[in-house]
């Protein structure tokens, strides 16, 4: 009889108790004590037996349907297939091509039912046995994250992975390029391209050496490990790494990212038929509503739905759903009102302008410390200078201190820059009555004629969130209006600045 043998390593496993080398020293032996049987072909993998797609397992069963062997031998089922479902069709391919499947350490016979039956067995017990490696995995990983530990994937542009404790340490050479990206966006409010362009116009290169793209630069605003978390399976946990970016300036960067379309959820929702779509946050889990249909009556019903109750169910958030029509009637009628009022205006004003005032008197104080700090380190720099000059200390001592200096000198320009520009930030102005009147009649002119796009384009722009308790108590986040002189972030229709300010809720 012309006998293949199978065998295969995982690379999705952390112990290899079955070494290729080991599988077919078996596998030849048990051939050898087989009266008839000679080996005509080896079919070496080293690939997860998850999939099926396999390189030398397609060849090996290519091989089969050409009439090369008579009998394909595995040294044990979980090396062919780890799945029911996939044993089952491996199974079925060799059967049509006229081909026996048999395990040297496991005792059936695929040409009798009772011997399929036992393959199909031992499947079950090898998909489970692959199900809870997995689920173990899983574990170790959730409890790696909460430490704080890298997970694995690439690393974050920014940071290394510490070999010894799995930590993110920060790179003196990529950190700065994340410093500028936040502040040239959010700061500055240039474009993802914008940013991407100065970067490489400064010499900047991503961590694969390639230049800065649009989506490169915004990949790095929306990760919130450069807040200082690490995150595993749509949780986020405190790292022990230090941050590259402040919380304020993050947020007001998502914020930014959120009012051009280009954060992703956002982006998807704008192409819905709900209004509301990523403004809604339900109050109970923090999760976002999404927009959903239910017919009945003959009729085809929307609501907004909290996402936590819609994919996992009611025991995992008991939010209410709401209809849709009525939010979104309530929340447009809410800011018309609001907009007839300019005394809320005035006290929102007040309020973000004693806000801003204090953290002016915070960035006054942190400017006048970075000063002093940068020209500690430039007299630093150049004693080492005039020291090396005069041939009191030796080159290699020298250029160590003096590169440490300049990379500090760097950083406390870098923050000089930004404090400096927060400073320099326009306060903001009560809108004057015939403004808000303006306003109120786009909004209206856009709710009657406006198609779906732009009537979503002017929500983004004018509210800013709708926190929801309860079906009876929702509660709008409206924004400030600009004047077109102090547009300072593009929408699709108009301009738009974070932050907000509440009126009554309903």
């Amino acid at each position: 009889m012309r006998v293949a043998i199978y065998i295969r390593i995982s690379t999705d496993e952390s112990h290899q108790p079955y070494s290729l080398e080991a599988q077919e020293h078996k596998l030849r032996a048990y051939i050898a004590s087989q009266d008839g049987w000679h080996l005509v072909a080896v079919f070496p993998d080293e690939a997860s037996g998850a999939s099926t797609d396999r390189p030398e397992l397609r060849k090996a069963l290519a091989a089969a349907r050409a009439g090369r062997f008579d009998l394909l031998l595995v040294y044990r089922v979980d090396r062919f297939a780890r799945s029911v479902r996939g044993l089952s069709q491996l199974l079925e391919e060799l059967d049509q091509a006229g081909v026996a499947f048999r395990s040297a350490t496991e005792p059936f016979d695929t040409a009798t039912p009772a011997g399929r039956m036992m393959v199909q067995m031992l499947a079950v017990f090898a998909e489970f046995e692959r199900a809870t490696i997995i689920d173990r995995v899983i574990n170790g990983m959730e409890r790696k994250a909460a430490r704080g530990e890298w997970c694995g994937g690439s690393r974050p542009y920014g940071y290394d992975i510490h070999p010894d404790t799995g930590h993110l340490v920060v790179r003196d050479d990529e950190a700065p390029a994340v410093r500028i990206i936040f502040r040239l966006y959010a700061r500055k409010r240039l474009g993802a391209k914008a940013v991407a362009n100065e970067l490489n116009r400064r010499g900047y290169r991503t961590k694969n050496g390639r230049p800065w793209s649009r989506d490169a630069a915004l990949t790095v605003l929306r990760n919130r490990v450069y807040l200082g978390e690490v995150y595993f399976r749509d949780h986020y946990y405190p790292g022990p790494h230090n941050p590259l970016i402040d919380r304020e300036t993050f947020m007001l960067a998502q914020e930014i990212l959120i009012a051009r379309g280009d954060e992703h959820s956002k982006r998807a929702a704008n192409s819905s038929d709900y209004l509301l779509a990523g403004k809604v946050t339900c109050a109970r889990c923090g999760k976002r509503y999404v927009g959903v249909t239910a017919t009945g009556n003959r009729y085809t019903y929307r609501y907004y739905i909290c996402f936590s109750r819609h994919r996992y169910g009611a025991q995992t958030c008991p939010a209410e759903r709401l209809p849709a029509d009525q939010l979104d009637a309530g929340v447009l009628d809410a800011l018309l009102h609001t907009y007839q009022d300019t005394g809320l205006f005035e006290k929102a004003v007040a309020a973000a302008k004693q806000r801003t005032d204090a953290l002016r008197d915070n960035h006054t104080g942190e400017l006048q410390a970075v000063e002093h700090d940068l020209a500690t380190v430039e007299a630093a720099i150049e004693r080492y200078l005039r020291a090396f000059e005069a041939g009191t200390m030796p080159e290699h001592t020298c250029g160590a201190r003096v590169r440490e200096l300049a990379d500090r000198a760097a950083k406390l320009r870098d923050r000089k820059a930004e404090l400096r520009e927060l400073l320099d930030a326009d306060q903001a102005s009560t809108p004057t009555a015939e403004e808000l009147a303006a306003v109120r009649r786009r909004i209206r002119d856009v709710l009657h004629n406006g198609s779906m796009p732009t009537k979503k384009a002017l929500i983004h722009q004018l509210v800013h969130e709708v926190n929801v308790t309860g079906r009876h108590h929702v509660q709008p986040v409206f924004r400030l209006p600009y004047r077109p002189e102090d547009q300072k972030v593009r929408t699709m229709s108009g301009s738009a600045r974070p932050g907000g300010f509440e009126p009554p809720a309903f």
